[in-house]
């Protein structure tokens, strides 16, 4: 959904920052960010809808962006966006993650980062 979508951009144009390549998203050249920060207009990027309907302008648009990538993404979302990724998994709502696994025959969720206890018999005591 629309939250899930917002939350992975923003965690897109801040890995730079993350990384300690820049101190600001904006000042990475190979982002993005510049242009959803109307700072590189006129360029070819096909903005999303959910991204065009945080404004009713370019400028209102871009305030807003600016605004949203100064929040801090929240442990829990950190953690999911990482965790989905590294999974090769699909992030949102547990009716998407359904949706995606009828349509693609594959499991869509998530496994726990660790694995079970073992079942090793115990030496006799």
């Amino acid at each position: 959904d629309d939250h899930y979508l917002l939350q992975c951009l923003r965690y897109i144009e801040l890995n730079p920052v993350r990384a300690a390549i820049t101190d600001d998203p904006a000042h990475y050249p190979w982002s993005s960010c510049q242009s959803h920060l109307g700072l590189r207009p006129g360029n070819r990027l096909a903005h999303h809808p959910t991204w065009l309907a945080s404004g009713s302008s370019p400028a209102e648009r871009a305030q807003w962006w600016r605004i949203f990538l100064r929040e801090a993404i929240s442990d829990d979302e950190l953690t999911a966006i990482r965790t989905t990724l590294q999974q090769q998994r699909t992030l949102g709502t547990t009716a998407f993650q359904a949706m995606v696994q009828a349509k693609t025959h594959r499991f869509a969720g998530t496994h726990p980062a660790h694995r079970p206890p073992s079942k090793k018999a115990r030496p006799p005591e």
